[in-house]
Order: structure tokens, then C-alpha cells, then sequence
């Protein structure tokens, strides 16, 4: 088996190589403090796509900092008793995706929330607001700001937000929300289950936004983390902030925030992704304390991962 990282056995107990902010835990905490003040005010807009077995709705929320949030929302029609839902989440600078693709759980009796990154692809509002650079890309917005003004704090606490008014839906049942994602969606699903962590299952795969160190370390800071390379170049071209930087991208770091989930977890990863590297992820996983089960696809890297959504139904069915 080719090797782009670590050997298997070394990935297996490593930890991160980003660093984590002393005051991490209490961050999370005043941000949780900030989204449970906010109104959401929850708006269902019948959608003009609909289904003979199902109800299709544009489900809007407001998030902190005022940004209204869009989801699609999918309900099964003719179930009596409160049913399973699944919150969903799309890769990086993309949207919900299709209704169609949701009618899938649909049919099995599950509700889908399918959720719009807030300035990504989708019709979920960036209502912007940070100091100095916009340039591109969602990780270093904020970066020169308050840690409480990163984007993707916002992005995370959105993703809690909306699994919790999964739970106050009356034809839901609270006791079983799941969460589910590739890609930016695995690590917002991450995000999601360890900020609402009455979350019951999970199924990241391949989750993007962690251990950004590991990633400039590996030369990986392209694609996807493009951006760090564009910081760097533009807003500090000596490094002399450099430790400053990622200490504060500790913040938005979901290996750090692994640590809370309470789910069970099965998460998937490619030995040969070099989009997020296999180390990251690994970082993320083996901080999980809870009930979790690892897939590994050694020949695969960032892309479909055959078996990986039937595995994923199959879980959630359990």
C-alpha cells in the first residue's frame, strides 16, 4: 500500500499537531451563551419541488450575529408516531444539493434538514461585520479580528442551532437526531454533534477543518486549504505571527472539538486523500471518547467512497 502520511500504525494514536488555545472550552462555552440568546424564529415555506410521499419546505432560522440560515426540509407524509430525522451538511463552498437526494431517508421515515453554509453556495445569508481581510476563503475570515468574529464559529454554532430546532419539530423525535457529511459536511457534522451533544449518531466522512499545522507542515495547504498559503503570502510574508495564527485557528479546529461528542460515530477516510490529509483526520477520530468505529479505504482518497452512504442509512436504521 502506498504511503502519503503516516503509516497506519502511527495514525492510529496520533494527536494533532495544531495548537490548542488555553482558553478553548470557555470560548465554546460564551459562544453556546451567544446562539442560545438568539430568536431563531423559525420560518417553513412550502417549496415548489414536492414529492407524493413527502412534504419539501424552505426552513429559515436566525443565527448569531442576525444571519437568516436556509435548510431545506424534507418530512415523510402518513407516520403517526414522532419520527427519526437526519441533519445534513454540504462540502466546502457548496449548498444543500438537490430534494431529491433527500427522498431517500424520506421514504424510510426519517425528516432531512439539509442546511446552506452561511456565504457558501446555498441561500443562507453572510452577513459579514470582521475586520481586515476577505480576500478569500472561509477559514482566515476573522483571522485578524476577535477570535469571537471567525467565520466558522459562526458556521458551527449554525449547525448546533439548527439540530436543535430539529428537536422542538412536534413531529420529530428528539432522541434520535443524526448527523451526516462529507468533506467540510464530515467536519461540520463533527462540529455539530460535539456543540449539541444530545446528537445520537453521526457519520462524518473524510472531514475537512482539522489540524491546520499538519496540513502547512505536509506542503497540503492548496486545494481546499488554499487559503493559509494566501494569508501567509499577503498578510504575514515573514511568519512572524506565525504560531499566533494557528493558535487561533486552534479555535475553530474540530479535532478539538471531537472531545465533546456523545454519539456514537462511524467515520470513514481515505489513506490516499490529499485533500485532507489521512493524519488530520486521524487527529479528530482519536480524540472521540465515545462509541465510534473507524472505515478505512486504503487505496481511496478525496472522493466517493462506494459503500460509504449505504453504510451511513444502515447505521442510522439501526
Amino acid at each position: 500500500m502506498p504511503i502519503i502520511d503516516m503509516p497506519l500504525e502511527q495514525l492510529r494514536t496520533y494527536q494533532g499537531t495544531n495548537p490548542r488555545p488555553a482558553d478553548f472550552d470557555e470560548y465554546w462555552e460564551r459562544a453556546l451563551a451567544e446562539m442560545r440568546a438568539v430568536d431563531p424564529q423559525v420560518e417553513l415555506v412550502p417549496s415548489s419541488f414536492q414529492a407524493p410521499n413527502a412534504e419539501c419546505f424552505d426552513l429559515y432560522f436566525t443565527g448569531v450575529k442576525g444571519a437568516r440560515i436556509h435548510a431545506k426540509y424534507v418530512r415523510p407524509m402518513h407516520t403517526e408516531a414522532p419520527h427519526p430525522a437526519v441533519v445534513m451538511f454540504h462540502g466546502y463552498s457548496g449548498h444543500s444539493g438537490d430534494w431529491g437526494e433527500k427522498l431517500a431517508y424520506s421514504s424510510l421515515g426519517f425528516s432531512v434538514l439539509a442546511m446552506d453554509c452561511r456565504g457558501q453556495g446555498g441561500s443562507s445569508e453572510d452577513v459579514g461585520g470582521v475586520k481586515g481581510n476577505t480576500h478569500h476563503g472561509h477559514i482566515i475570515r476573522g483571522l485578524d479580528d476577535h477570535p469571537d468574529e471567525l467565520l466558522f464559529r459562526h458556521i458551527f454554532l449554525d449547525t448546533a442551532q439548527l439540530a436543535g430546532i430539529a428537536m422542538e419539530l412536534p413531529e420529530v423525535d428528539p432522541e434520535r437526531i443524526y448527523a451526516a457529511g462529507g468533506s467540510q459536511g464530515g467536519g461540520l457534522t463533527i462540529a455539530c454533534a460535539a456543540l449539541e451533544p444530545r446528537v445520537k449518531k453521526l457519520a462524518p466522512i473524510y472531514p475537512f477543518l482539522s489540524d491546520y499545522k499538519r496540513t502547512w507542515d505536509m506542503d497540503l495547504d492548496q486545494e481546499a486549504y488554499g487559503e493559509l498559503r494566501t494569508y501567509f503570502r499577503y498578510y504575514d510574508m515573514l511568519h512572524e505571527r506565525e504560531h499566533e495564527v494557528f493558535q487561533k485557528l486552534g479555535y475553530i479546529d474540530i479535532q478539538f472539538l471531537a472531545e465533546r461528542i456523545k454519539g456514537e460515530v462511524i467515520m470513514s477516510v481515505g489513506l490516499m486523500d490529499t485533500i485532507c490529509a489521512p493524519s488530520t483526520q486521524f487527529a479528530a477520530y482519536n480524540k472521540m471518547n465515545t462509541k465510534k468505529k473507524l472505515v478505512i479505504y486504503p487505496d481511496f482518497g478525496h472522493e466517493y467512497l462506494p459503500g460509504s452512504s449505504d453504510r451511513t442509512m444502515q447505521f442510522f436504521l439501526e
